[in-house]
């Protein structure tokens, strides 16, 4: 990637928003980037793998996918450019990807290795800052979700479910998830789970196959 190019690029992602033209070139001059491609099915990251660098999606669609700690259901949604890659794995006690990640179509990545992300943390604070913003975002959202109102009625307790296992509240979204599971889950029987389904079926906010519910819009189920 060209250097005017690769300017031009880091001023619109949200981990150098806010920093000056002039330190925008001066990182563009000292930073050692990594850049990768992957082409449409292809492994960007596997769950497990170690995490010392972060991914930056800056062009293109991926696919991520994450899982329940016993493996009875999974949630798989596509994120497009420009996307974060799981920053908060980088530091603290598991520094380990806990997704994987593959190319819906043909993407690009810009990759910080974990040494350059502590060097431009100490050297530009509004870079440092725009870090510690993602990640407390991301810690505060999760710390919360204990103490919101339990839902009463079945659809509340569906769209709990749904929203609380997705990277981001918005777009598409497959749930690999048995009736029996997802009725276990959310404390309701199978036959009161499959009524609720076949009506947001009927209504075109998702659609249901065996052991697969999809979303194109996980947004709309709020309005419902």
């Amino acid at each position: 990637m060209s250097d005017i190019r690769l300017h031009t690029t880091l001023l619109e992602l949200p981990l150098f928003l806010g920093m000056s033209r002039g330190d925008i070139a001066d990182v563009v001059a000292h930073t050692k980037f990594g850049f990768a491609k992957f082409g449409r099915g292809k492994t960007v990251i596997n769950e497990g793998d170690v995490c010392d660098s972060i991914y930056i999606l800056i062009s293109g669609e991926i696919n991520v996918q994450n899982h329940a700690d016993d493996y009875s259901y999974s949630v798989t949604e596509s994120l497009e450019a420009p996307a974060i890659i799981q920053p908060e794995r980088i530091f603290g006690l598991i520094q380990r990807y806990s997704i994987s990640i593959t190319a819906n179509r043909a993407c690009s990545f810009i990759r910080l290795q974990k040494a350059e992300v502590l060097r431009l943390s100490e050297q530009y604070e509004i870079f440092r800052l725009n870090l510690l913003n993602i990640i407390s975002t991301q810690g505060q959202r999760i710390s919360r979700l204990p103490w919101h109102p339990q839902p009463h009625d079945i659809h509340t307790k569906l769209i709990r479910f749904f929203f609380s296992r997705c990277q981001r509240p918005t777009g598409s979204k497959t749930f690999s998830i048995k009736m029996e599971t997802l009725a276990h889950e959310i404390s309701e029987s199978r036959l009161n789970v499959s009524r609720e389904l076949n009506r947001l079926h009927n209504e075109g906010l998702i659609s249901i196959t065996r052991g697969i519910i999809f979303t194109p819009a996980l947004e709309r189920l709020m309005n419902v």
